[in-house]
C-alpha cells in the first residue's frame, strides 16, 4: 500500500523489492553476500591497520591504500546491510528521507574512490617517470589537499542529485524493484519529466568517473612508454609489476560502474533485471573483498610485514604473559 504525503508528493517510504524473481533464492544469495562483506570488512581493516601502526609503510602509495580501505569498507556498508535485511527479516521498507541518503553515499563515495585511484595512478606516473623529484612532489601536503579537493569535487557535483530528487512528485508507485535505492531508479518513480535528472546524471559522472578513467589512460600510457625505453629487461618487469595490482583494481572498480551505468539508461530493455540487480550488488562487494588481496598478494612490503608486526608489537607480548599468568594460577589451583 503506497503512503503518500499529499502536501508534498513524496512517499513516506519506499520499498526496495530485492531481486524481483529469485525470492526463493535470497537466503542463499544472503550465504554469498554476508560471506563476502564479512571478507572485504576484515581484509580492509587489516591493511588498514597493518599500515597505520607500520612505520616503515607510511609512504604515499601506502596511506592511498588505507584511504582505498576505508572508502570500500563505508561503500559496502551503505548498500550491504539493508540488501541483507531484505533477504533475512524481509525488511523492504525504507524511508524517503533513507533512500536520499543512501542515492548520496552511494554516488559520493564511488567518486572518492574513482578519485583515489587516480591519484593512486598519478603515484604511480610520478615514481616511474620522474623517480628523482617523486620525495618532493608526493608529499603529505600534496595528499591532503589532494583529499580536500576530491571532497570539495564530488560534494559539488552529488549534492545536487539529491535535490533533484527531492523536486520530483511520487505520486503513483512507491516500489523500487532493486536492493538499495539508486538515483534513476528512485528518478524514473516520479510522475514528471526527469530529463534534468537524465542530463545532469551525465554531466556528474563525466565530471567524475569519466574524467578520472580518461586522466588515468594517458598516465598509463606515459608510463607504458616510459617502461619500454628501460635498457634491461628486469628494470621493465620491475616497473610493470609495481602496476599491476592498480590496474586490476581499476578493472574491477570501473567495468562494472559503467556496466551499471549503461544498463540504467539504455540496456535495461536488454539485459534482464535479475542480472543488472545482480552485477550491481556484487560491484559493492567483489572489489572491496578483493583489493585487500590483491595488494597483500603482489606487494612484497606488505606480505613480508604481518608475522613481524605480529611478534614484535607489545600488545602481542602483553598477551603472551597474560595467557601464561592464568595457566600459571590455574596449575596452583590445581596443586592446591
Amino acid at each position: 500500500m503506497d503512503i503518500v504525503n499529499t502536501s508534498s508528493f513524496h512517499p513516506e517510504h519506499f520499498i526496495l523489492k530485492g531481486i524481483p524473481g529469485l525470492e526463493n533464492s535470497h537466503f542463499l544469495l544472503s550465504i554469498l553476500f554476508s560471506s563476502m562483506y564479512i571478507l572485504a570488512l576484515v581484509g580492509n581493516s587489516i591493511l588498514a591497520l597493518l599500515i597505520t601502526i607500520t612505520e616503515s609503510l607510511h609512504q604515499p602509495m601506502y596511506i592511498f591504500l588505507v584511504m582505498l580501505a576505508v572508502t570500500d569498507v563505508f561503500l559496502s556498508s551503505t548498500t550491504v546491510p539493508k540488501t541483507l535485511s531484505i533477504f533475512w527479516f524481509r525488511s523492504h521498507e525504507i524511508s524517503f528521507n533513507g533512500c536520499l541518503i543512501q542515492v548520496f553515499l552511494i554516488h559520493f563515495l564511488s567518486g572518492i574512490e574513482s578519485a583515489i585511484l587516480l591519484l593512486m595512478a598519478y603515484d604511480r606516473y610520478v615514481a616511474i617517470c620522474f623517480p628523482l623529484t617523486y620525495t618532493t612532489n608526493m608529499t603529505n601536503t600534496f595528499i591532503k589537499r589532494s583529499a580536500v579537493l576530491a571532497v570539495i569535487r564530488d560534494l559539488c557535483l552529488i549534492t545536487p542529485l539529491v535535490f533533484l530528487l527531492i523536486r520530483l512528485p511520487y505520486r503513483q508507485s512507491n516500489v523500487i524493484e532493486h536492493t538499495y535505492c539508486e538515483h534513476m531508479g528512485m528518478a524514473r518513480l516520479a510522475t514528471a519529466d526527469i530529463l534534468v535528472n537524465v542530463v545532469y546524471g551525465l554531466i556528474a559522472i563525466f565530471f567524475t568517473s569519466v574524467t578520472d578513467v580518461f586522466v588515468i589512460a594517458v598516465s598509463y600510457f606515459v608510463i607504458i612508454r616510459a617502461v619500454l625505453r628501460l635498457p634491461s629487461t628486469e628494470a621493465r618487469f620491475k616497473a610493470f609489476n609495481t602496476c599491476v595490482s592498480h590496474i586490476c583494481v581499476l578493472l574491477m572498480f570501473y567495468v562494472p560502474a559503467f556496466f551499471s551505468f549503461i544498463v540504467h539508461r539504455v540496456g535495461h530493455k536488454v539485459i534482464s533485471l535479475q542480472v543488472h540487480i545482480l552485477l550491481a550488488n556484487l560491484y559493492f562487494l567483489f572489489p572491496p573483498m578483493m583489493n585487500p588481496i590483491i595488494y597483500g598478494v603482489k606487494t612484497k612490503e606488505i606480505r613480508h610485514h604481518p608475522c613481524s608486526m605480529v611478534y614484535s608489537h607489545r600488545s602481542f607480548n602483553l598477551v603472551v604473559w597474560w595467557v601464561y599468568f592464568v595457566r600459571l594460577q590455574g596449575t596452583t589451583v590445581d596443586q592446591l
